[in-house]
């Protein structure tokens, strides 16, 4: 708790953190290790195992049995989507703030006393933080194109209204408001969510120098499987929200053209980048565009096949 004006105490707010975890036994063990000593003086930590097939479960096993009055682990079995999880994670947390954090990723001792605070002398209701994506000490072609492309988190805020849900603190009160995040979305769901948030009215807000650790992608089949996913969800939002209106038919060309030269030149502008890699990063950068179109390509053509059969 922290002092007033008088030197009398103020009563810190029940923080709950969400952590959804799907087959990643060392990545929430990791993200465990770094919750269980927050300095924050009334939490819980929820972590939600979507139905793990691995090592998973004994993990948070091991960390409920340690901390118990801590660590409360649930299950999200019925529906397999992160954003069912979190779903899960709020409808059974007693919070009155609910920190967001993805397995795998870590913070430091401070990171819930830092959000609460900046949330609290600002009056925010929903809050991003920045996302440092984490390499080793030589960095793979992988590793260095997330490191310069990942989580732009204060871009995200002032231009498209949302945080990502690896980075957010969210009042209890917005969620009984706007509701629960959309959990037919298999990507995309932190924007849908952010934006009703907007549009609600509710006070939005970035907490730069508070920071969460992501550790970087580091492979082509990562960025694929990330890319496909993307797309997936776009197909996913144009099915369920087709007058949203910020974002284009899965069949328009602008999703097969190449990306803005100029994007690149922001990203790198002071850096000692050498023309070789900037090439590099931007031939993947469109054939990561690509791969998302046939992402909602693909999925669009599942769902009208689905809603066929349910006709």
């Amino acid at each position: 708790m922290a002092p007033d004006g008088s030197g009398s105490r103020i009563r810190s707010p029940h923080v709950s953190v969400i952590v959804p975890v799907y087959n990643d036994p060392e990545g929430i063990r990791t993200t465990l290790g770094s919750l269980v000593s927050q300095k924050h003086d009334d939490y819980e930590v929820v972590p939600v195992d979507n139905n793990s097939n691995d090592k998973t479960p004994a993990v948070l096993s091991e960390f409920e049995c340690e901390y118990s009055s801590l660590v409360f682990p649930r299950e999200e079995i019925a529906i397999q989507s992160s954003y069912a999880a979190r779903n899960t994670g709020v409808e059974g947390a007693t919070g009155e703030i609910f920190l967001f954090l993805d397995a795998d990723m870590w913070v430091s001792e401070t990171w819930i006393d830092d959000m609460v605070m900046t949330l609290e002398s600002n009056d925010y209701d929903y809050l991003g933080c920045n996302v440092e994506v984490v390499t080793n000490d030589w960095p793979n072609f992988w590793e260095r194109y997330e490191q310069s492309f990942s989580f732009p988190v204060e871009t995200y805020l002032e231009h498209k209204y949302f945080a990502p849900t690896c980075a957010l603190a969210v009042r209890r009160e917005v969620f009984e408001e706007v509701g629960l995040f959309d959990e037919r979305l298999e990507s995309g769901g932190d924007k849908e969510f952010g934006q009703r948030v907007h549009r609600a009215g509710f006070e939005q807000g970035y907490a730069g120098d508070v920071t969460t650790y992501h550790p970087a992608r580091d492979s082509w089949d990562a960025l694929r499987s990330k890319a496909l996913r993307i797309g997936r969800g776009r197909a996913q939002k144009h099915q369920y929200y087709p007058d949203a209106g910020n974002y284009h038919h899965p069949l328009h060309p602008i999703n097969c053209l190449p990306p803005s030269p100029f994007r690149l030149r922001r990203r790198f502008s002071g850096c000692d980048t050498s023309l070789p890699s900037l090439v590099g990063f931007y031939l993947l950068e469109y054939v990561l565009k690509l791969t998302q179109t046939y992402g909602t390509i693909r999925e669009s053509i599942e769902l009208r096949r689905s809603e066929r059969e349910d006709t």
